[in-house]
């Protein structure tokens, strides 16, 4: 080998070196999964039931309970074990729960839990290929960070995250749970300021299964004059084709954080079908780089794009 050739070797290898060694891992050498995303928010995980799998499951931290097409729990032969009440954006059903001995995300699992037994149509027409939801009783057991940035979730079971995890934490409000609602984890409830809307602070639930913020009713929670926009069409999760209307877009503080204009939604009708205990919409993860979520300490770390 030329003594040419031996340095272009040299240099080549000590590039792929600093490759391997720039790879984004988790934070307290957490394992890592590998995601691909649907949308620039929407995460698809793959998930193991009873051993059997990997089956596409969208990564949904608005989600209380862990979901489960009904084609996919007939295939797996879950048993039915009475029902539950869930609601979404402009719906409030009623779904079967089933039970599940093991569900597994990568490395880690939860044993004996129960899931919804649930329609996804809506997500099918939205062009989601999946067949469940992973929500907050799976979630709920570990500490969690999406990092955008790398399509990286992690999942500690130990806490070895959080010393390393930097930045402000921002206390989740808490509201009460209803009787017959799905049994899971507490909502991840984000409080939420907008300068312009000069009523009080939202309660908006922080959901990485919608690629929008959300508003339920803005006639109760913002000011006049910011509740009418542009009409649209689309499908809810439950698969309905429902109206909707664009907001003008807001400034959102949330924490120590300012987000400069948001777009905001709303369902073309207001308050249908929401329940009246609910908060006032939904915080999009895709709003940030990164979301660090401590279920057991109930608070959440937000890094902004």
């Amino acid at each position: 080998m030329t003594a040419f050739k031996f340095l272009a070797y040299a240099a080549l290898t000590a590039t792929c070196l600093s490759v391997l060694h720039a790879e984004p891992h988790c934070p307290g050498n957490v394992d890592s999964l590998r995601l691909p995303m649907a949308s620039r928010s929407r995460i698809i995980v793959p998930v193991k039931i009873n051993h059997v799998g990997p089956f596409n499951f969208l990564l949904d931290t608005g989600a209380q309970a862990t979901m489960v097409d009904p084609s996919l729990a007939t295939e797996l032969n879950l048993k039915i074990q009475g029902g539950a009440d869930f609601g979404g954006v402009g719906f409030l059903k009623h779904a079967s729960l089933a039970h599940v001995d093991l569900l597994e995300a990568g490395s880690k699992s939860v044993a004996n839990t129960l899931v919804l037994v649930q329609d996804l149509d809506g997500f099918q027409a939205a062009g989601l290929n999946i067949q469940g939801v992973l929500g907050g009783n799976f979630l709920g057991h570990f500490t969690v960070l999406i990092d955008y940035a790398h399509h990286m979730l992690c999942l500690d079971d130990a806490n070895r995250m959080q010393t390393e995890v930097k930045g402000e934490h921002i206390a989740l409000a808490t509201m009460p749970q209803m009787a017959n609602e799905v049994p899971g984890t507490v909502p991840l409830i984000v409080p939420v300021r907008m300068p312009g809307s000069g009523i009080r602070p939202l309660l908006l639930k922080l959901d990485s299964g919608s690629n929008v913020t959300f508003i339920y009713d803005p006639d109760k929670c913002l000011a006049l004059g910011l509740q009418k926009g542009a009409r649209l069409q689309g499908n809810s999760a439950d698969g309905v084709q429902r109206g909707f209307a664009l907001l003008p877009p807001q400034d959102m503080q949330i924490g120590k954080h300012t987000l400069p204009l948001v777009p905001l939604v709303r369902l073309a009708v207001n308050g249908r079908d929401i329940p009246a205990h609910e908060v006032d919409g939904l915080l999009t993860t895709g709003l940030f780089r990164s979301v660090y979520i401590s279920y057991a300490d109930r608070f959440v770390v937000l890094e902004p794009w």
